[in-house]
């Protein structure tokens, strides 16, 4: 496994993980969280499969899944429950969401003429 097809893979887990988070809390927290967990899902899938009608707009797809991350960790900080033992998947899932940017951040300077 090369290390693109390697950073893919981790982007669609990390994606997936976060996403799952976002999902189970979402019963108590409503529907943002499942917004957030389908957009993470979504944005990801973009990255990783890239298609047609995206073309020359891939490192576009790649800021958009950061900065959405970013939000989201912000939104965390200002809203979120931080509270221990409560709000323990919080902090799991803002730890993925920080190997979330960096993996993304790392498959585009993979990615020939292309940044991030």
């Amino acid at each position: 496994m090369n290390n693109r097809s390697f950073l893919r893979t981790a982007i669609l887990v990390l994606a997936a993980i976060t996403a799952i988070i976002h999902f189970v809390r979402a019963p108590g927290a409503g529907i943002p969280f499942v917004l957030n967990g389908i957009g993470f899902l979504a944005l990801a899938a973009l990255v990783v499969v890239q298609p047609a009608f995206l073309a020359g707009r891939e490192a576009l797809v790649r800021y958009a899944l950061i900065a959405f991350s970013i939000v989201t960790i912000l939104a965390w900080v200002v809203l979120g429950d931080k509270s221990l033992p409560e709000g323990w998947m919080g902090y799991v899932a803002k730890i993925d969401e920080l190997l979330l940017i960096a993996a993304t951040w790392a498959f585009g300077r993979l990615t020939p003429g292309r940044r991030p």
